[in-house]
């Protein structure tokens, strides 16, 4: 708890998606309106849903989710990247990861999609360049987390190329991208140490 209390970039995202989620659970029609979606963003040019929708989530559980992850990784992120580069990081895989699944279903206009996964990924994939074989819980089991960043790719590129799939993975894979990449022109020092760390375990 304290580590998330003493990160001010983590803790103001988390509660904006606790207050703007648990809002929009009882309101419909601002659930509608924040939502991202082809048409609207696309032909209809309400560019808002770009980042609102990255603080909508479907249920609770989906919130849990995204948000237990942030209140776990996102303080040692920020610890590493400082307030202002977490928020580079955070609202800059939030956008990027978005525009990747609008560019990615511009031919579909019914395509919808909500949830601050992408925002999450860059965060999780940020930490996985500081801290590659640190071990991670995955359904209860360990697993380093260079290993749950390239399982997370190869379940994103599948899951991309299945058709009516719920879960956005496009938006999942583009905010890992984005993430990582503003990461490292923020701190460019993340590159090597994470080239270092992988030399160090292959020898």
């Amino acid at each position: 708890m304290e580590g998330i209390l003493a990160s001010r970039a983590a803790l103001i995202f988390l509660v904006a998606n606790l207050a703007i989620s648990i809002y929009a659970f009882s309101n419909e029609n601002f659930l509608r309106w924040g939502l991202l979606n082809t048409r609207a963003v696309l032909k209809q040019q309400e560019y808002h849903r770009i980042l609102v929708s990255g603080f909508l989530h479907a249920d609770p559980m989906h919130l849990f989710f995204n948000m237990i992850t942030l209140f776990f990784f996102g303080p040692t992120v920020e610890s590493i990247m400082g307030s202002q580069g977490f928020f580079l990081v955070y609202l800059g895989a939030l956008v990027g990861g978005n525009l990747f699944a609008l560019w990615r279903n511009r031919n579909d206009g019914n395509y919808s999609a909500l949830g601050a996964s992408g925002a999450i990924s860059g965060i999780l994939f940020t930490f996985c360049l500081f801290a590659p074989f640190a071990m991670i819980l995955v359904l209860v089991v360990p697993v380093p987390a260079i290993l749950y960043a390239f399982l997370f790719v190869a379940v994103s590129i599948y899951g991309m190329g299945r058709a009516n799939n719920v879960i956005a993975h496009d938006a999942h894979l583009g905010g890992a991208v984005i993430g990582l990449i503003i990461a490292i022109l923020v701190q460019p020092s993340l590159l090597p140490h994470f080239l270092q760390q992988l030399g160090g375990i292959l020898g």
